[in-house]
């Protein structure tokens, strides 16, 4: 059951773009279409699941001083092993995404799961956490993807010659631009955050309070709790 729970906080509870708003360069910039979108999802799931599992089981080995390093290390390797399948396989795909893949080392999802959950727990446990996370964010990716394709050029990729066309026959050119993606973004943000308050008062709740994007609220490690706790 533990397991499960974990695997369902990394999609929902603790998405990594909805709830914890990380890793939001790779966010604006690839979900110009469903399939970049589907293509970096995978990718980075790929590597979150690799990297959790591997750190896991050398977390008895891997000296405390130097865990940072080793753990860029690890998700270095995985990160070229995908680079290079995708190159070799996906060619029209990896050169889309172009250097956003060998970005993936330095995604603070990938570096915040390894830190914060597979360090501390068990093989099986960090399987289904960089699972979860890697499922959230594919889906983050893939919604905002949508909305901006079907607006801005009013098609959806899924993948390849997979298509659907004349889905808006007036599209919106702004909505695969930088300036369409902040704005998806931000509506989509505040539409998640008022369901989770009109679910909150269905079921007898105080709706959530506003969460300011700091070190304090964050919920990536127990260093956030701490700290309100000695605030408290």
């Amino acid at each position: 059951m533990k397991t499960f729970l974990v695997f369902w906080y990394g999609i929902f509870k603790n998405n990594p773009t909805f709830r914890l708003v990380l890793g939001l360069c790779p966010t604006l910039a690839v979900t110009t279409s469903l399939e970049n979108a589907l293509g970096m999802g995978l990718a980075a799931t790929f590597v979150l699941i690799c990297s959790n599992v591997l750190v896991s089981a050398l977390r008895k080995v891997i000296p405390a001083a130097v865990h940072i390093p080793c753990y860029i290390v690890i998700i270095a390797t995985f990160v070229t092993a995908i680079d290079l399948l995708m190159q070799a396989y996906l060619p029209e795909l990896s050169k889309s995404l172009g250097i956003f893949i060998p970005l993936i080392v330095v995604n603070c999802i990938i570096l915040g799961r390894a830190e914060a959950f597979a360090c501390k727990n068990g093989v099986v446990d960090s399987f289904a956490d960089g699972l979860g996370s890697g499922v959230g964010f594919t889906l983050a990716l893939s919604l905002i993807a949508s909305v901006r394709e079907v607006i801005g050029a009013g098609t959806l990729t899924i993948w390849g010659d997979l298509a659907i066309k004349g889905i808006n026959p007036g599209p919106v050119t702004m909505a695969i631009l930088p300036a369409g993606g902040f704005i998806v973004l931000g509506l989509l943000l505040a539409l998640i955050n008022r369901l989770g308050e009109w679910s909150a008062q269905r079921h007898g709740a105080p709706p959530p309070l506003p969460v300011n994007l700091d070190c304090r609220h964050c919920t990536m490690c127990g260093n956030g709790k701490g700290k309100r706790s000695e605030e408290r």
